[in-house]
């Protein structure tokens, strides 16, 4: 195995020789001033490296010597705080003076102590009836942020032949505008019913639940003509586990623990364009 150490500052070289000795390697090559490659690594002192790299706000991830991101064919995401910054549904509620309502629910359901996000997402919407449509315009303009590493993150998949996939248990008014922006290949989410200018507090159709995920990303896959171990899915809740599980390689991206648990990979403190240093 490659053990792979990223930083979001540049990595000083007294953690090469450190993390060499912690993981048994043979060396570390430079990815780059931010990353390291440890050949030979032994998975078996994960818990030596992960402590280490936990102190010093560092990334790792074991990875199977010679893959490479063009192996895979699709990666799929979510959206809220994984492609974005944001809880779109939380910035939304805002704007009717209750966000920390909503946001509580929302943290509880990611964390995966609501079990039933459907029942979770109909209690958030209820809550935005009567709301003017236009929010929705500014939740994107104002304060709709890209992660960190988003775009060089895709530009660096889509240059290595994979297609994107953005399934999201937020909305598509949110999703259509980063289809058109950043270029993607398919997008699913739940769509708001707006009736003369109104939220009605209604969501329209298929609620984006955690098994509608991971049946997208299988349905994606078919479409394709690819097998669903040839998927990288990215995630930070318990919503997307379902998803994660189906797929070659799961990244948890400043994910809740029960998500980082569940990974291959957890990146707690690089962006997004961490994966393409991993492959």
């Amino acid at each position: 195995m490659n053990l792979v150490i990223q930083s979001v500052a540049p990595l000083s070289t007294d953690h090469h020789k450190i993390l060499v000795a912690l993981a048994r390697g043979s060396h570390a090559a430079v990815i780059d001033a931010n990353a390291i490659r440890i050949a030979d690594a032994d998975p078996a002192q994960r818990a030596d490296v992960e402590a280490y790299c936990y102190t010093h706000q560092l990334d790792y991830a074991f990875v199977e010597a010679g893959r490479q991101l063009r192996d895979f064919g699709l990666v799929a995401m979510d959206m809220d705080s994984t492609l974005i910054t944001i809880e779109c549904i939380d910035e939304i509620a805002d704007f009717c003076g209750l966000k920390a309502e909503v946001a509580a629910i929302t943290e509880a359901a990611m964390r995966g102590e609501i079990k039933d996000f459907n029942e979770s997402l109909t209690r958030r919407v209820a809550l935005l009836k009567g709301l003017d449509a236009s929010a929705l315009e500014r939740v994107y303009e104002e304060r709709l942020q890209l992660s960190p590493g988003a775009e060089r993150m895709l530009a660096g998949a889509k240059q290595a032949g994979l297609k994107t996939l953005l399934v999201s248990g937020g909305f598509t008014f949110f999703t259509a505008k980063l289809k058109a922006r950043l270029g993607l290949d398919f997008t699913r989410a739940n769509t708001l019913e707006i009736i003369d200018g109104k939220l009605t507090g209604n969501v329209i159709g298929e609620i984006v639940n955690a098994d509608v995920k991971a049946r997208m990303l299988r349905e994606t896959c078919a479409t394709l003509g690819i097998e669903a171990s040839r998927a990288i899915a990215i995630g930070d809740g318990s919503n997307d586990l379902k998803m994660m599980a189906e797929a070659g390689l799961s990244v948890a991206f400043r994910a809740k623990p029960v998500v980082r648990e569940a990974a291959s990979v957890s990146f707690n403190f690089v962006g997004l364009d961490g994966l393409l240093r991993l492959l």
